[in-house]
């Protein structure tokens, strides 16, 4: 009794492990990872763990029991054969984009389906995940955007300024405009008859 004691803890502390990784997390994407050598999946799991992704290989049966009652259950559909599960808790799309980046390479492996901040998506729909930005380039994207109306602005209010300094030192002139009409005025008189 003893031995399917261990075997049952040991199972149990696997579920568990699985449950604390997927707590706050933002995405978990399942992927066949059947073909990938040993030295294929090392550099890999490097290019996730850069991401700050968790990516293991957990025994189907396992998995389906640790996402149970969680908002990663829809997982269950998809946890037949070889699977691996990615995580993040601080990047929603950086599981779909390392590992698409990493299928793309390798011509290995093929997702199964994942959930993003809630929300089910099956292999084509992680392939779109993929194409989104990381949150770094989105918001540099960003920054540049309002950096480049503000630089122009900046150079414009320069650019006046030093007109106005160039100006100033310059000796006072009538304006054209208002030298015309008093020209004009002699012109306009009407000679008496």
């Amino acid at each position: 009794m003893s031995e399917v004691r261990a075997a049952y803890e040991a199972k149990q502390a696997v579920v568990n492990e699985i449950k604390d990784k997927l707590e706050d997390a933002q995405s978990a994407v399942v992927i066949d990872y059947i073909g990938t050598t040993v030295e294929e999946a090392n550099k890999m799991r490097k290019m996730l763990r850069d991401e700050d992704v968790d990516y293991t290989v957990y025994k189907n049966t396992l998995m389906k029991r640790a996402v149970e009652g969680t908002p990663f259950e829809e997982l269950s559909a998809v946890l037949e054969g070889p699977s691996a599960i990615a995580i993040s808790k601080t990047d929603a799309t950086a599981p779909a984009r390392v590992l698409n980046k990493a299928i793309k390479e390798l011509n290995k492996m093929s997702f199964k389906g994942g959930i993003v901040e809630g929300t089910y998506y099956d292999e084509e729909g992680l392939k779109t995940i993929a194409s989104i930005p990381s949150r770094e380039e989105l918001i540099a994207k960003f920054m540049g955007s309002i950096q480049s109306p503000v630089s122009k602005f900046v150079r414009t209010l320069s650019a006046i300024a030093e007109a106005k300094e160039e100006g100033a030192d310059a000796p006072a002139e009538a304006p054209a405009e208002e030298a015309a009409p008093a020209e004009a005025a002699p012109a306009e008189e009407t000679p008496e008859a």
